[in-house]
């Protein structure tokens, strides 16, 4: 099976809904463990990578940042 792809500053949407209602989170964070926080909410978690990857249905909105880099 094929390893999702995903970057510091995705919007990725989850499997599961936050207590908020949405289920788009955006990372903050990235290691050993990854910390996203809800779009809706503003709350952050940090959740281990695998259960991350198990949960993460697919990226919705990949980091502006990296995308400003790569035309110049």
């Amino acid at each position: 099976m094929e390893r999702k792809q995903f970057d510091l500053g995705d919007i990725v949407q989850m499997k599961k809904q936050h207590p908020c209602g949405t289920n788009e989170m955006e990372i903050i964070r990235m290691g050993m463990d990854i910390r996203i926080k809800c779009v809706g909410c503003k709350h952050s978690v940090l959740i281990p990578r695998a259960k991350f990857e198990k949960n993460m249905k697919k990226v919705l909105r990949s980091n502006p940042k990296d995308d400003e880099g790569a035309s110049l």
